[in-house]
């Protein structure tokens, strides 16, 4: 067993023990849908999913020098098949998060269902288009309103302090990393990203940086504390905003950042313009509907010559129109009212606001697939701790299901993770090659 994989007797899946018999229309409905799932699945291509269900072993797909991916899914109670042909990948994650089925390979599982995407489209078509309306209301429902964002933000962020210090490393940087060396920390990966981004800037002792997206606080300490500058760094989750006050304090930075509460939308009522700006991994949050609107705020914030990076998980270009359209399981477990940019996307959009320019772009996503790990591997290890504080085994094994599932996305590349560095029309610098 990897050391990044939670123990099903731990999780307290049914690992032993007969299921329950199901009443006579439910074993019809798990024969029905059994039969779906399993034809859809017939349809791969691109590696090898073994299938077993009770005393049965299924194999879909096969292994090929070009693809020698294999996965093998443990069936623990039929009504994983029901979830699945109704709520196609939400229902595969749900189903999951009961502990209805299990995987000796999560992150290769959703590496094959990316790589054989006609089968992953077809797991959200058939009978969970009945799904899809409802599912679409509950997210308009989470739309990015001031006080919708508030509340989103607190669905995710505000799951507990003690948790994230578990899952991150001390710097508490839960963005991509940048691992400059094989065997480097995450903190050390997240220390790199840090600095890669203030060189982009160019930050000195003179700059007054605004941060759109606190964290815990991870990034404003260390502009501050290794440039410098001056930092005034705004979130809208109370519980991100205690801690990071708290390790503000702690790192004797008070006279240097400043930590408000303010949605982005509200931050002209500042009168005050500033020398850069950065915003880590807050993009995701803003939806679609707002990303005009956002980039107008930043471009409103800066003085005529300031500099601006954005740090943004984006999704491959010929993607981006229907996943902003559609609710996966992100969007309706771990990020309500979330959207995902393409880049050309966050570029029309910076370009709308009139005020700003592209002058670099690095794509920095292959290092998510270690940053990610690292995450798993720090909740595995943890598990013990996270659980005496409360967390209930569907939410380690959400949580579970969440890190491979990016991790399969990153490292197939249908999603990366970016740096924009964007210049006002009154820069008249160059940018630095990191």
């Amino acid at each position: 067993m990897s050391d990044t994989t939670i123990p099903s007797d731990v999780m307290g899946e049914r690992t032993s023990g007969p299921v329950s018999p199901p009443s006579r229309v439910l074993a019809q409905l798990y024969r029905l849908t059994r039969r779906a799932v399993f034809v859809r699945m017939q349809s791969l291509r691109q590696g090898s999913v073994i299938v077993v269900d009770g005393c049965e072993r299924h194999t879909f797909g096969q292994l090929t020098p070009a693809c020698p991916l294999q996965a093998t899914i443990t069936i623990r109670n039929p009504h994983t098949y029901a979830d699945i042909a109704l709520g196609g990948t939400i229902g595969v994650a749900d189903a999951y998060r009961r502990g209805f089925w299990s995987c000796d390979d999560l992150t290769t599982l959703v590496r094959i269902f990316v790589l054989n995407r006609e089968l992953l489209d077809g797991v959200e078509g058939g009978l969970a288009i009945l799904t899809r309306p409802l599912l679409k209301a509950m997210h308009w429902l989470n739309r990015n309103t001031k006080t919708g964002s508030r509340k989103n933000i607190a669905a995710h962020y505000d799951l507990g302090n003690e948790f994230f210090r578990l899952v991150l490393d001390e710097t508490m940087m839960y963005s991509c990393a940048y691992f400059e060396r094989p065997d480097a920390t995450l903190a050390d990966a997240s220390r790199a990203k840090n600095d890669r981004i203030c060189r982009k800037l160019q930050l000195s002792a003179s700059d007054h940086l605004l941060e759109i997206g606190t964290g815990w606080g991870g990034f404003a300490i260390h502009a501050a504390s290794q440039y410098r500058c001056r930092v005034t760094t705004t979130t809208i989750s109370r519980q991100q905003f205690d801690l990071a006050v708290q390790r503000v304090d702690a790192a004797g930075l008070r006279d240097r950042v400043t930590v408000i509460q303010t949605d982005y939308r509200d931050l002209p009522q500042l009168k005050h313009r500033f020398d850069k700006l950065v915003s880590i991994e807050m993009i995701e949050a803003v939806g679609h509907h707002y990303f005009e609107a956002y980039f107008e705020v930043c471009n409103r914030m800066l003085k005529s010559d300031g500099l601006m990076l954005l740090q943004g998980i984006t999704i491959d270009e010929q993607l981006y129109e229907r996943a902003k359209r559609s609710v996966d399981f992100i969007k309706h477990f771990m990020f309500p009212g979330s959207c995902i940019p393409s880049v050309s996307a966050l570029i029309a959009a910076s370009a709308k606001s009139g005020g700003f320019n592209l002058v670099q772009l690095e794509d920095i996503g292959a290092h998510y697939v270690p940053t990610l790990q690292a995450w798993r591997k720090n909740a595995a290890q943890a598990l013990l701790p996270i659980t005496a504080l409360g967390y209930p085994s569907d939410f380690l094994r959400l949580w579970e299901f969440y890190l491979s599932y990016c991790e399969g996305g990153f490292t197939e590349r249908s999603i990366s993770n970016v740096h924009l560095l964007l210049a006002k029309s009154g820069w008249r610098g160059a940018p630095v090659a990191c």
